[in-house]
């Protein structure tokens, strides 16, 4: 019965059909993943996506709270032996948080307040008498009250007054009104804190130091910036609609006349809404906008890394990797194709040691020695300087004679000259320190690792980029200062997302990895791993049925995630789950041919009528994305590799001038506006006004994470090292 109350609920709030809602909570019931249940189980859910069902499993997680609270108010308030029918029938039928406790509130324990200290004194009758306002002497009324703590008719009235401020401020009415007038007219105002205001770190904020305006237009980097202000005392927030209107509006519901008690209920009201009633909406409010801006946030940050999950890999290919320095030199480390370490080095070719010969023999002799078909640079401190040098000892502008013949490099011939890339290196230092990077290392030391991870994050960034907190990665917007629990969530969620929308290499992928694929988790990735070293690879996912603990469940939710390469049986190194094999060979069957023989030929894939293998498990849903992938068999959907080249002229904010117009690389994605590498150090920022000659509704409708873009530079600002670009040109 609750399961139908909530599937209702969740039906209507996200506009799905009930039955999908209800099969989709029994899938995650029954422990699917919501990959597993996106990929496979469409006949169930409708064709419900990734973002569908983890919205229901959210708002199913939500409604589980509100009951919980439920189950507390309704105890608290029956042991009170304040439950009556009507009331217990409200709570039975709420289903929005705010509103329950609105309800709970007149019930709920609270410290001692002067409205309590009032009742105790025997006060509430006269504040019931002068709520009426029918008394037309309420000091005669009063003075029947004085006896024990209270000593004169005045501490009567302020007690009674006090009495109606608390209940004004805690009527249900009054606090949806107000509310109404803060949705309406409220005003976000930020102002700052004098005694801080000359420091370098209020500088950051002085955008905000005389701010206002409403707060239903206040952006979510504009609210968390104020926000952060607040937090390290500099800047002082407050939230408000327009106090006259709405202590009017107020008033008008509880005051009856210009009479003594209308004047006393009046100042009451007054009293009630600046201390009691004004207050708790303002928190309310200031929660609730900073949950949006969360979100908000969260949203975009989930966004962009998912891009940078599903950057276009290189491949299996023979990398060197480099990570630049100055005075402590390039760390260079020369990888095999699955990414194993096989030698490193380190060269010293800029300042203040200039030892570019040295390096630059360095360098060729590596790479014919390592068979280097690409090289990675990272894209700090010296990459530029890096970059440029590296072309030229590949342009053979270092082929210079050496006392033995044996060590004059030779210039890669055009064929065979590996290709340059500059990558992020967001992170790699925070890999390089973490026991991720000593349990893969333990022998080297951290420069190596992150050499490593540059080189590695060329080859595939989702299989490199797993390792390293999503937050040390760089395309973030605020992320330290949101609800840090519902990131994570949010996080996990877009990387296991991305791992299980590309697939893994059952016998190269890393134990990391192998945590996020659907069904796993660190306990059955390790034991993957382990069962690897002892026994060779796998050769048929049925395999997986020998890894310790890795049972019948475990092995439904991710086989069809991962794939094994050159196996015996095609299907394994495809999409395509093990369940559905059987239709596959019933397919081959009937074309009189193997199920190799269907992948290869396009023909007998045609002659299929797909409709004579729908089942009443197995729908059209199934069938179309098993043809789609036997046509392409392990199909990466990630987007092909590009090189980029930065303008030559160019390599320090000093070069740059205003009207220049420079190719660039976009970085990082927020709510107003994208950062593009130019190649100087210092990304600049392409605000959203300046993205497209229309109004956009956000950057990401524009622009996507890497994308390679040409920008006008608009204002250089040397003091403060930003950088104004323009995408309109």
């Amino acid at each position: 019965m609750q399961k139908n109350i909530f599937s209702s609920h969740i039906a209507t709030q996200l506009g799905i059909s009930q039955k999908y809602v209800e099969a989709t909570l029994a899938l995650l019931d029954e422990g699917c993943t919501i990959p597993f249940i996106a990929r496979y189980r469409k006949e169930r859910t409708g064709g419900l996506d990734e973002v569908q069902i983890a919205a229901i499993s959210d708002r199913y997680d939500k409604l589980l709270e509100i009951q919980k609270r439920k189950e507390t108010v309704v105890k608290t308030i029956t042991d009170l032996d304040k439950m009556t029918p009507e009331l217990q029938e409200r709570i039975t039928k709420c289903w929005d948080a705010t509103e329950l406790e609105d309800i709970y509130l007149p019930y709920k324990p609270k410290r001692r307040t002067r409205a309590q200290v009032a009742r105790e004194q025997g006060l509430e009758p006269l504040a019931l008498l002068l709520m009426k306002q029918r008394e037309r002497d309420p000091e005669a009324a009063a003075a029947k009250f004085v006896k024990g703590d209270v000593s004169s008719t005045q501490d009567a009235l302020h007690g009674a007054q006090d009495i109606i401020a608390e209940m004004v401020s805690e009527d249900e009415r009054s606090r949806q009104q107000l509310r109404n007038a803060f949705a309406r007219q409220a005003v976000i105002t930020s102002k700052v804190v004098k005694a801080n205001s000359n420091t370098d770190e209020a500088a950051k904020y002085s955008d905000y130091f005389d701010w206002s305006e409403p707060l239903r237009r206040c952006s979510s980097h504009r609210l968390l910036a104020m926000r952060r202000g607040e937090s390290e005392g500099i800047l002082r927030i407050s939230i408000s609609p327009d106090g006259d209107e709405a202590l009017e509006r107020l008033k008008r519901h509880y005051v009856y006349g210009n009479t003594p008690c209308g004047r006393l209920v009046s100042e009451a009201i007054d009293d009630g809404y600046k201390r009691l009633l004004k207050p708790a909406i303002e928190t309310e409010f200031a929660a609730q906008s900073k949950d949006k801006a969360d979100e908000e946030a969260i949203r975009v940050f989930a966004e962009n890394l998912r891009q940078l999950l599903l950057g276009a890999p290189l491949g299996q290919k023979r990398v060197m990797g480099i990570d630049p320095g100055f005075r402590t030199g390039c760390k260079v480390v020369c990888l095999d194709t699955q990414g194993n370490l096989l030698h490193h080095d380190v060269i010293m070719p800029h300042p203040p040691v200039n030892k570019r010969t040295e390096a630059a023999i360095t360098l060729q002799r590596l790479m014919q020695k390592f068979q280097i078909e690409a090289i990675s640079i990272g894209n700090g401190t010296a990459s530029r300087e890096t970059d440029s040098f590296v072309k030229d000892v590949l342009a053979g502008k270092y082929n210079v004679d050496t006392p033995s013949k044996s060590q004059t490099p030779r210039p890669a011939t055009q064929a065979s000259k590996p290709q340059v890339f500059v990558v992020s290196e967001a992170g790699a230092s925070v890999y390089s320190a973490s026991k991720v990077a000593r349990d893969e290392f333990p022998d080297e030391d951290v420069t190596v690792r992150g050499a490593v991870s540059i080189g590695r994050r060329l080859m595939d960034p989702l299989a490199e980029l797993v390792k390293i907190d999503p937050k040390s990665i760089g395309v973030g917007q605020y992320q330290h200062d949101v609800d840090q629990s519902k990131l994570k969530h949010s996080l996990d969620q877009t990387v296991e997302s991305c791992v299980n929308l590309v697939g893994v290499d059952l016998n190269t992928a890393s134990q990391h990895l192998l945590t996020y694929v659907s069904g796993l988790g660190a306990t059955l990735a390790k034991n993957i791993v382990d069962y690897r070293r002892e026994h060779g690879a796998f050769t048929s996912r049925s395999q997986l049925l020998k890894v310790p603990r890795l049972g019948p469940s475990a092995y439904q939710q991710c086989a069809g995630f991962l794939r094994i390469r050159n196996a015996k049986n095609p299907l394994d190194g495809t999409a395509v789950h093990p369940e559905s094999y059987p239709i596959v060979q019933q397919m081959a069957k009937d074309q009189g041919c193997t199920v190799a023989d269907l992948i290869n030929n396009k023909d007998k894939r045609d002659a299929l009528q797909l409709s004579r293998y729908v089942t009443a498990d197995v729908g059209m849903p199934t069938l179309t994305d098993i043809m789609t992938e036997l046509e392409k068999p392990g199909r990466d959907p990630r987007e092909q590799l590009e090189a980029f080249e930065f303008d030559k002229n160019v390599s320090t904010i000093d070069d740059l001038v205003e009207g220049m117009v420079l190719p660039g690389i976009v970085t990082n994605i927020t709510n107003f506006g994208a950062f593009i590498d130019v190649g100087v150090h210092h990304d600049g920022l392409v605000h959203i006004s300046q993205m497209a000659n229309r109004r956009i509704a956000h950057p990401l409708d524009v622009v996507k994470l890497h994308q390679h873009v040409q920008v006008r530079v608009i204002e250089v600002d040397h003091r403060r090292q930003r950088i104004s670009l323009s995408m309109k040109l």
